[in-house]
């Protein structure tokens, strides 16, 4: 007899429930959701760790609101794939169950904390954006480093409060309510709750690049129009249109993986999954750390800053790794020609 079956007429908050929601039957499914997470979990740690990296090595792009909202965005794609990639493997591929409903919805709201502040900093991107295009002679004084650091704390305070609700007591456990029948213990009105705010954000930032992109082919049609003027406002146009190009790609690749889990999600809402398709959401959601890994290489590729860091980086280290290796034949010749002396 199914063991799920079982349980629906048994306590619902039991920890032993959670075996329900281990979907994966097959040793090559969980081969295969653990190769795409420590690939795509490694990958995404080492990119946005260099992008990081660049952001703040570097007096001129730290000093930006732009990049530290994208600092924002890295920072919490790097806790999400720590976090996800842990707690996701542990559960589906070992089927560890010997943590207390407390320590899964712990897990569980460190995950959606660094998911959501990962789309909320390209919200923050995206007004960025909208004001530099919009106001631009007003931008620096409306979007100040000490506006940014407060939009930025207002955006990890207010994810780790949604995220920590579950925790806090609206599950299904304390509420004696509907469970969900994706995540153990979770409440399926706050999971509706959840969806809302994500979509309210994408909904947000859509409408923000629409106006960012309507503005940027403004932008590039007065240039055209203007060929003979070239100056900083011109090379400045260049700028924030490169960098609009750059962020409706990354909002591209989010809509594109977030898709899939948004909608099985929903339709969870509203009809029962079968086992089928709750193993296609446990693939699907390691598309939210194919995004998280892709974020990055698009900045290297699109922002002509990053991209010269970058460079400046590699031949660093190419010259450092050239004087390693030229350095002991130089001494050993220096040692042969003292005892010729």
């Amino acid at each position: 007899m199914d063991i799920c079956k079982i349980h629906e007429n048994a306590s619902k908050c039991s920890v032993n429930t959670m075996e329900c929601f281990m979907v994966l039957s097959t040793q090559a499914q969980k081969i295969s959701i653990a190769t795409l997470c420590g690939l795509f979990g490694t990958l995404c740690i080492f990119e946005n760790s260099v992008v990081l990296y660049l952001i703040f090595s570097s007096p001129r792009t730290r000093r930006k609101p732009s990049y530290l909202f994208i600092s924002s965005l890295a920072l919490a794609d790097i806790l999400a794939s720590i976090i996800f990639v842990c707690s996701f493997v542990n559960f589906h591929v070992f089927n560890e169950t010997d943590f207390s409903k407390e320590m899964f919805l712990l897990q569980l709201g460190g995950v959606n904390t660094s998911f959501s502040a990962s789309l909320s900093s390209l919200l923050l991107t995206a007004l960025d954006r909208y004001i530099s295009i919009s106001r631009p002679s007003e931008y620096k004084l409306l979007m100040t480093r000490k506006r940014a650091w407060i939009a930025l704390g207002v955006l990890w305070v207010t994810c780790a409060t949604i995220a920590s609700l579950p925790l806090l007591g609206w599950n299904c456990c304390m509420l004696d309510s509907t469970c969900s029948e994706l995540f153990p213990f979770v409440d399926d009105n706050y999971l509706s709750s959840w969806i809302c705010f994500i979509l309210v954000l994408l909904g947000c930032i859509i409408y923000a690049y629409a106006h960012v992109l309507w503005r940027a082919h403004q932008h590039v049609a007065y240039m055209e129009k203007q060929q003979v003027q070239v100056g900083k406002q011109n090379t400045r146009m260049r700028m924030d249109v490169m960098l609009a190009k750059t962020l409706v790609m990354v909002l591209t690749v989010l809509v594109v993986c977030w898709s899939p889990v948004l909608v099985l999600m929903i339709y969870s809402i509203f009809a029962r999954l079968s086992n089928p398709m709750r193993k296609v959401f446990a693939f699907c959601s390691t598309l939210c750390l194919l995004n998280s890994m892709v974020n990055p290489i698009i900045y290297a590729l699109r922002s002509k800053e990053l991209y010269s860091s970058l460079r400046m980086v590699f031949s660093r280290f190419r010259r450092q790794l050239k004087a390693s290796e030229e350095s002991p034949e130089a001494e050993s010749t220096h040692k042969s020609s003292m005892i010729e002396t």
